[in-house]
């Protein structure tokens, strides 16, 4: 995957803390994304991946720290100047997010119809060339329920790319499929990364879709970013708490902490 360097990075958080509610969980935040990058944010389950893309999509104000998209500081924003923002880019929902109540072909169409002047017979052709894209052609009157969960999936990539965002957000992009369909899941992120362009940040506990797809690894733990490299050096990687995680081993120091807490 080819990663533009040079300048300022296309998102970044500084010194980042977001609660839900009274509750802290993620602490004092540094997360750089380059322009057609890659980034996996790794950690269990619980530690606030979901809560960082919240964030990025604005839908969730920091209690302290800046958030950068493209060099302006979004996170003191009023509403009306996010949802340009937001336009900027695309959510893959960890479990669709799908509306059962139109067809895929409504789905797929929705933010065109909501954001674009674009005529009816453009929305058409481009639901259709999105729903080729990833491997769905023709299935534009289906409903959503008749679709398996990967079909589901692949729908909710076509509905991202539709609108043609610089930056899509993945949350648990091969979470309930077997290993073949989130092989071929990877496999779909990989192909539209290379020929859309697009710069992405994807979370996940799945190592297998991680070292697929990323550019770069982030690993997230209690509340903070404690290493960062790219899939080869996390493989690597002499830390025992990313140890412990990437190999799934049962005895380290994540599990001696959370028996520490009980």
């Amino acid at each position: 995957m080819v990663v533009n360097s040079d300048g300022a990075p296309l998102i970044e958080l500084r010194q980042v803390t977001l609660n839900y509610g009274v509750q802290e969980v993620v602490r004092q935040v540094d997360l750089k994304v380059r322009r057609g990058e890659t980034k996996v944010i790794l950690g269990p389950s619980g530690v606030g991946k979901s809560t960082i893309l919240k964030a990025v999509l604005g839908l969730l104000r920091p209690k302290t720290g800046e958030i950068f998209i493209e060099g302006e500081k979004i996170s003191k924003l009023p509403e009306s100047r996010l949802v340009e923002t937001r336009l900027k880019m695309a959510m893959v929902f960890q479990h669709s997010a799908l509306f059962d109540s139109m067809t895929v072909g409504e789905n797929v169409a929705f933010a065109l119809r909501e954001h674009s002047h674009l005529s009816e017979e453009a929305i058409q052709n481009r639901v259709g060339e999105c729903l080729r894209v990833v491997g769905m052609e023709g299935i534009e009157e289906k409903s959503p329920s008749e679709l398996s969960g990967g079909m589901r999936k692949r729908a909710g990539l076509a509905r991202a790319i539709a609108s043609n965002p610089e930056i899509i957000l993945y949350d648990e992009p091969t979470t309930g499929v077997d290993p073949i369909m989130g092989d071929a899941i990877n496999d779909l992120v990989r192909e539209l990364h290379d020929t859309l362009k697009v710069t992405a940040v994807a979370v996940t506990h799945d190592m297998i879709s991680a070292y697929k797809i990323a550019s770069r690894i982030a690993m997230l733990y209690e509340g903070k970013i404690i290493e960062v490299g790219t899939p080869e050096e996390i493989r690597n990687t002499k830390n025992p708490v990313v140890r412990q995680f990437i190999t799934g081993a049962a005895v380290g120091p994540i599990t001696e902490e959370a028996v520490h807490r009980r």
